[in-house]
């Protein structure tokens, strides 16, 4: 493969990043060695560089398969604010359009090309031999590669088309790339992909910025009406498990004055598309969709993910509560368990004449409710499935910081034993706490209510009874029966204890906080929150007017070092994680503007010194790039066009123009004389000798009316060139 660009040039220049992350860079190089991976990493870890960088650095189009029109569009709007010439191909676009891109690809236009699995041999065209005949294909990125696998939690049929890839297509690397495979799932996509010279990279899953809670599922939606007031205003997804729940809830919030609405596949495609964009916008604050649907986006600001339903699987709950915290700020996943959600998934579960299926099915299940029921750190436990060591204590999740002394509780276990017993273990937990506790309903049978151990845990509340049993159940003192209707089973352990008097101590019922009183402190530095809203704002006002996602033009961590860091001069912004070239040049003047005009007004300065410089490894090819765009307008100003003109020619803002004027009187290349009257001139030298040159603002407001900031700032640039 023939290298155009290197990939740390495109990293900065056009990504805006200042390092790689994890094992991004040698997974890049590898591909650029034309090798296939593998790349197991989870949601927010940078996935989509490791196929978007090398597609920048080789010449040729990069073709990425994803599953979900959603996030093909949301990846396209992305790339095309950074610069990079990219579009999608799906069954809602018109036949002209579809035929317009594919003009794109045949003249080489194109640098990345995301379809949908099913159209890479669709009636209309078959998509890969166009790729043969008239494209020329560099890169194929296979996007959530775990629905290639019918051991995935996602299996879709429709990417079994996928194994022609390297068929037709030998000595063009693939990338797999998914966030969510055990072993099994991992090796399937092996298989179906015919990978040959290939390499597993695997991350670590762990997101240390997202605490996880689960509170039991009782009076839920008040406790969830709580949990949202004290998020007001934070973007969320809240998960449920059929259709009409996202609905009934969605009615509720709204109710109760919370800005939500439902999604899911039984809305009319319009209304989809409606509600995703307004959450996207952040125009709608709280989205309450299917769990099998799930929402397919890359909104980087989502603060909290609430599953007000059990998911099917800890891959799925995974990536599900992955949706949070992509900008990498502190967030938060709260899950609500309830014995009747396990009820109806291992009905779910029944695949009719596949008894193989559906003991996977189920078995994951368990596991997923092994985790709700778990005493030790449910990040440990997460990290451990997917086969990942963790230490013992992670101080954000609620086993850990409400994590309750252990206790003998042997008498409460030989209570709840000898119940099992006593009806020959052939009922279930219900019946039995119902038992213990004396209940005098019908369902207990006549004969029972005649047995010693009926009533005799009156003392306790049924919840408490439910909760001792349970652990019983998770330290393997009982075992629960396969079948639709489990019942609870006695083991060797139980045995011991009730026969040989062996000690249980267990862990005392606790009250579940979801929210983290002292989150875990991210940001080094304090920023500025007044200023961090006010950038929100601004960045919300060019969202609007050009119709896009506000995390697409700046995430919020981007904001957040901008508040923090406080650049006052152009070069600074560089420093910013998010400010690539083309972003400074589109963007960048209106958001310095608002962190200068601040400084001034609360008398502050920088603090970009304490920012973490960027690495010294841009080659000279990409400095040349990046002034490009100020050589465009340096003709044009010796043409003689003024600012407003070049602006509207080159659809840049007037002080993007402004900027390129500067730099070239701070180079010497333009003459100040010819810009700036002379008696201007000298009352502006004498406000910067007496103010100084970082306060922009202070020195407009020092200065006659008819002194423009264009004009201040090119009599600092002219300083600059003769320092």
């Amino acid at each position: 493969m023939k290298r155009i660009a290197e990939p740390a040039e495109i990293l900065q220049t056009v990504f805006g990043y200042n390092e790689f992350r994890h094992n991004q860079q040698s997974i890049i190089e590898h591909l650029l060695s034309a090798q296939d991976a593998v790349v197991l990493m989870p949601t927010g870890g940078g996935k989509s560089l490791c196929y978007q960088v090398p597609a920048l650095c080789v010449e040729g189009v990069t073709v990425v398969v994803s599953p979900l029109i959603a996030l093909m569009k949301d990846q396209v709007d992305a790339l095309l604010l950074n610069g990079v010439k990219a579009a999608f191909l799906n069954s809602t676009q018109h036949p002209s359009e579809r035929e317009q891109i594919l003009q794109q690809i045949r003249r080489n236009e194109l640098k990345l090309l995301y379809v949908a699995p099913e159209r890479l041999v669709g009636s209309e065209i078959n998509f890969l031999q166009f790729l043969k005949t008239e494209a020329k294909p560099a890169l194929f990125a296979i996007d959530e590669a775990h629905c290639i696998s019918q051991w995935g939690h996602d299996f879709r049929p429709e990417y079994r088309v996928l194994s022609q890839l390297k068929t037709q297509f030998p000595d063009i690397p693939v990338i797999a790339l998914t966030a969510t495979a055990d072993a099994l799932t991992k090796k399937d996509i092996i298989d179906q992909l015919h990978l040959k010279q290939f390499r597993v990279f695997e991350n670590s899953f762990n997101r240390p910025n997202i605490s996880y809670y689960v509170k039991p599922k009782r009076n839920y939606y008040d406790e969830l009406v709580d949990y949202l007031e004290e998020h007001k205003g934070d973007s969320g997804i809240i998960y449920c498990l059929s259709r009409n729940a996202t609905e009934r809830l969605a009615e509720d919030l709204k109710a109760d004055g919370f800005n939500a609405a439902a999604y899911h596949a039984g809305l009319d495609k319009a209304t989809r598309d409606e509600r995703q964009d307004l959450f996207l916008k952040d125009d709608i604050s709280i989205i309450v969709a299917t769990i099998a649907f799930g929402m397919g986006i890359n909104k980087s600001n989502v603060r909290f993910v609430i599953h007000a339903d059990l998911p099917k699987n800890i891959e799925g709950y995974y990536q599900e509560t992955g949706r949070a915290g992509r900008d990498g700020l502190p967030s938060e996943a709260l899950l609500f368990y309830g014995a009747g959600d396990v009820i109806k998934l291992k009905n779910f579960a029944q695949v009719e004449d596949n008894p193989e299926q559906t003991k996977i099915l189920l078995d994951k299940l368990d596991k997923m409710v092994a985790f709700c029921e778990t005493k030790q750190c449910r990040r440990k436990y997460l990290l451990n499935y997917f086969g990942e060591e963790a230490p013992d204590y992670c101080g954000t999740c609620d086993t850990c910081i409400h994590k309750p002394e252990l206790s003998d509780q042997t008498i409460v276990a030989q209570k709840i034993m000898s119940a099992v017993a006593r009806v020959n273990e052939k009922f279930g937990l219900g019946y039995i706490v119902d038992l213990l506790r004396g209940s005098a309903s019908e369902k207990i049978k006549a004969e029972h209510k005649q047995l010693s151990v009926y009533g005799i845990g009156k003392d306790k509340p049924k919840d408490e009874w439910i909760h001792y049993t349970k652990e019983l159940l998770s330290s393997g003192y009982l075992q629960m029966s396969d079948g639709q209707y489990p019942l609870l089973k006695l083991t060797e352990k139980s045995k011991a204890v009730l026969f040989k008097g062996e000690k249980v101590y267990l862990h005392a019922p606790i009250q579940i906080v979801a929210t983290v009183k002292e989150p875990v402190v991210y940001q080094q530095h304090a920023y500025e929150k007044e200023l961090f809203e006010n950038l929100k704002k601004l960045r919300n006002k060019m969202a609007h007017e050009e119709n896009v996602p506000a995390y697409l033009i700046l995430s919020d961590s981007s904001l957040m070092d901008l508040a923090t860091y406080l650049p006052l001069v152009a070069t600074d912004l560089s420093k910013i994680s998010g400010f690539g070239v083309y972003k400074i040049e589109r963007y960048g003047q209106p958001f310095l503007e608002m962190v200068q005009d601040y400084c001034n007004e609360q008398g502050i300065d920088t603090r970009i010194e304490l920012k973490q410089p960027k690495r010294e490894r841009r080659t000279s090819a990409a400095r040349e790039r990046e002034t490009d765009t100020k050589k465009i307008s340096l003709d044009l100003f010796k043409n003689g066009m003024s600012v407003e003109a070049i602006a509207e020619q080159r659809m840049l803002s007037p002080n993007t123009i402004e900027s390129h004027r500067s730099y070239y009187v701070s180079k010497s290349q333009l003459d100040i004389g010819a810009l700036v009257p002379a008696d201007k001139r000298e009352l502006i030298q004498a406000a910067i000798q007496r103010l100084g040159k970082n306060g922009l603002k202070q020195l407009k407001e020092n200065l006659p009316e008819e002194i423009s900031y264009g004009e201040i700032k090119l009599v600092i640039a002219a300083n600059e060139a003769t320092a």
